[in-house]
């Protein structure tokens, strides 16, 4: 598993005080909030304080103190170290961890390998299979097991053939 996580991204500047505003990758832009530092480019910066508004934060960061230097952030990924992240609730995962994962039915045939995922109300997932792309709704019923260590993903079949596309 990786260690560092893409949790936000930087829109722009926000005022003069070198404030960044970020869209949240993750749940919420709370789950930023106890971060302590974050990383731009592989730079470690400080975290000074975050406020949230739904999936929209505004993040000051150390070293940054002006709308020029904020400004140099605009458009970057910010990363953040796992173990700095808030513990996941029961049966939620990491994109990170679920892309590269094998996708079989639960007789064991073997479908694709997940290379995106797209949040939303039901997750979109993205599979590279040998007829070429394939995305399917994570809906009720269609994933019957996550198993991250072993990096695999068991779908109902028949369920899988209804929301695939």
């Amino acid at each position: 598993m990786e260690s560092k996580l893409t949790v936000a991204a930087v829109l722009k500047p926000q005022g003069i005080r070198g404030e960044i505003k970020v869209k949240a990758l993750c749940d919420s832009a709370e789950d930023l909030k106890g971060l302590k530092r974050v990383f731009i480019d592989g730079v470690e910066y400080g975290v000074l304080g975050v406020r949230a508004q739904g999936d929209v934060g505004y993040i000051s960061l150390k070293g940054v103190f002006d709308r020029n230097a904020a400004e140099l952030l605009r458009g970057k990924e910010i990363e953040a170290l796992r173990e700095d992240m808030p513990p996941l609730p029961e049966n939620r995962f990491y994109i990170a961890d679920l892309t590269g994962c094998a996708v079989v039915t639960s007789s064991g045939e073997t479908i694709g390998e997940v290379i995106a995922v797209t949040p939303a109300r039901t997750d979109i997932y993205t599979l590279n299979t040998p007829n070429g792309e394939v995305s399917f709704a994570a809906a009720e019923g269609v994933i019957e097991e996550v198993d991250t260590q072993n990096k695999k993903i068991t779908v109902n079949k028949k369920r899988f053939k209804e929301v695939s596309v």
